[in-house]
């Protein structure tokens, strides 16, 4: 058998027995110095192979390391990255358990966020005061520290329940090194054994590498969601914008369409993926569908602030023109909306006041063509009112037929909102509407006049008020006076019911044939009475002074209260007729003009007249 060389023997490719044979057989058959030399090969082989084999240990450590640190620099989940890390981290040492925490610097505790191998629930859940046990201590100093022996380990600020959780892992030997990002201590890492045993510098400078490694994955991984979260947010921005961008356009077609609030909710319910609705401020439901939501608590906020209002299960917007409440937007939608969603929707509450302002401002001007039209028709002689069929037709009116004048005073209800409101019902009737000398007057293609007064007295209901009517009807209503007669009954019909005091009634001419006996029964010292309590004070005024405050009464109540041709009538200024009629108020009190109030004066003004013939 060959002798075993040094070479050999170094690189373990001989026993050492074999190593033994050659040094007997050089020390018999050698002097003492070449056994000495032989003896001098055997002890570097020995240091060779140890540092050898330390280094194949270290550079097997070192390959997994950097494969950890490779394979964790590849994860882009902050939680899973961190259940890497100490899974790795068990590997790498061959411990019993790992475990990772985190500092709170509001609390100044490091809580356990994550562990691989423990037992109990206590544990993954402990929360240590930074400076208490080991792992506060580390996360406290930011340096390493280990124990062979935890329980017995003075070194520690020991804490009655930490303890406990400590037994309860049969936790003996513990390993712990920071975690640290740019200076600053975010954490701990810990390596543990069930058994008492001591930690070898090499562990200790592995598990110190891992740690390094394993913080830059950790803020890798970090900056890799917030740019996630950064793209997803701007994704969504962009979404946004491009249904904000659809939505503005869709609203703008449909204001220049000429669409109404009922496009709008529709358009909103789908750029908006709910279901939108429009409420007028009374209540009333103006377009889309009861949401069932409890919303009307919240409109005077949004009314204030003319932003939306978060309500349970939507939204509130109030549709504003300036001060002024026109409507209300109320989107009922599963998900919360988002800012560029929620201007959307003020948006949409801008267009609703847009649309409601169009069509209040085409109300206003057909109001207004209607009125004026309708005031030509019963002042205009015949001659004129023949050339009038022409504006009649062009306002989609129909008077050719028969028709019903129907002449109504108002109580409990704004005049003008009432002259709107028949303005409205004439145009459903092909008709016309509006006020006439101190009345809302009605002229529609019709035959049963108490019909009409009727529908006239229902909307002024609906507006909370009641109206006197006084109706009557006649045949081609263009031709000749028949308009101008038909409107004088109507309103010789709406003064004797006032006069009656039968507010709220409809009548004709002919139902009024009980109003010749309201003077009849009276006599001459009662109409006397009468006359003095209503014109007594300009009468005696124009017998002392010689003027002709009664004369100009008269006359202004025979021109229909028009200024200019109760002038003409006198040969006076208007402004003597003017100053005339303030004295009569001063006389007769600041509502002498009132309609009721009116008809008193002029059957007073009759009576005395009568009494002087």
């Amino acid at each position: 058998m060959p002798v075993p060389s040094f070479l050999d023997l170094l690189y373990d490719e001989a026993p050492l027995s074999a190593f033994d044979e050659r040094l007997a057989q050089a020390e018999r058959e050698l002097d003492e110095q070449a056994a000495a030399v032989v003896r001098g090969e055997y002890d570097v082989a020995l240091r060779l192979r140890d540092l050898i084999a330390r280094m194949r240990s270290r550079e097997a450590e070192l390959s997994a390391l950097y494969e950890t640190a490779s394979d964790l620099t590849a994860i882009r989940d902050v939680d899973t990255i961190l259940a890497a890390i100490v899974r790795r981290a068990r590997q790498l040492l061959h411990c019993d358990m790992t475990y990772l925490s985190l500092n709170d610097v509001g609390d100044g505790a490091s809580y356990m966020k994550v562990t691989d191998g423990a037992l109990t629930r206590e544990f993954q859940n402990l929360r240590l005061p930074l400076g208490t046990g080991l792992l506060g201590l580390v996360a406290q100093t930011g340096a390493a520290y280990f124990t062979e022996d935890y329980a017995s380990d003075e070194r520690f600020v020991h804490k009655g329940y930490i303890d406990e959780a400590v037994a309860g892992e049969q936790i003996r030997a513990i390993l712990g090194v920071p975690l640290v990002l740019d200076g600053v201590v975010i954490g701990a890492l810990l390596a543990v054994h069930r058994s008492v045993r001591r930690f070898p510098q090499s562990e200790v400078s592995l598990l110190t590498s891992f740690a390094a490694h394993a913080v830059v994955a950790l803020e890798n991984a970090r900056l890799f969601a917030e740019l996630d979260e950064a793209n997803r947010s701007l994704t969504r921005h962009t979404e946004a914008v491009d249904a904000a961008a659809l939505a503005h356009d869709r609203l703008t077609d449909l204001l220049l369409g000429g669409g109404g609030v009922a496009e709008v909710a529709e358009v909103l319910s789908t750029v908006l993926d709910g279901s939108a609705s429009v409420w007028a401020p009374s209540g009333d439901l103006l377009a889309g569908e009861d949401p069932g939501l409890d919303w009307t608590g919240v409109v005077p906020a949004s009314v204030a602030s003319g932003r939306s209002v978060v309500v349970d299960g939507g939204l509130v917007a109030a549709a504003l023109a300036g001060t002024e409440h026109l409507a209300t937007l109320v989107l009922r939608r599963d998900e919360p909306l988002d800012l560029a969603g929620r201007r959307t929707l003020e948006r949409g509450a801008l267009v609703t006041a847009l649309v409601l302002l169009f069509a209040r401002s085409v109300t206003d001007a057909e109001e207004r063509l209607g009125g004026q039209l309708l005031v030509d028709l019963l002042e205009a002689d015949a001659g004129s009112r023949e050339r009038l069929r022409d504006r009649v037709r062009r306002h989609s009116a129909s008077l050719d037929g028969p028709v019903v004048v129907a002449a109504a005073s108002i109580d409990g209800a704004d005049r003008h909102r009432a002259s709107r409101a028949a303005v409205a019902l004439a145009r459903r009737m092909s008709g016309l509407a509006g006020e006439h000398r101190g009345a809302v007057v009605l002229v529609v293609p019709n035959e049963d006049a108490h019909r009409v007064g009727a529908e006239l007295q229902a909307v002024v209901q609906g507006l909370g008020g009641t109206a006197t009517v006084g109706v009557a009807a006649t045949s081609d209503a263009l031709h000749g006076d028949r308009l101008v007669a038909a409107h004088g009954e109507a309103r010789r019909c709406l003064d004797t019911l006032v006069r009656l005091g039968r507010r709220g009634e409809v009548s004709d001419p002919a139902g009024l044939g009980v109003a010749r006996l309201l003077l009849g029964d009276n006599d001459p010292e009662h109409v006397s009475a009468f006359v003095e309590a209503m014109v007594g004070p300009a009468r005696e005024w124009d017998a002392r002074r010689g003027t002709g405050l009664v004369d100009t009464l008269e006359a202004w109540f025979a021109t229909g209260g028009h200024l200019k041709d109760t002038a003409a009538a006198l040969h006076l200024h208007p402004n003597t007729v003017t100053q005339r009629l303030d004295r009569v108020g001063e006389l007769l009190g600041v509502g002498w003009r009132d309609p009721a109030r009116a008809l008193d004066l002029q059957l007073a003004l009759r009576l005395a007249r009568l009494q002087d013939v």
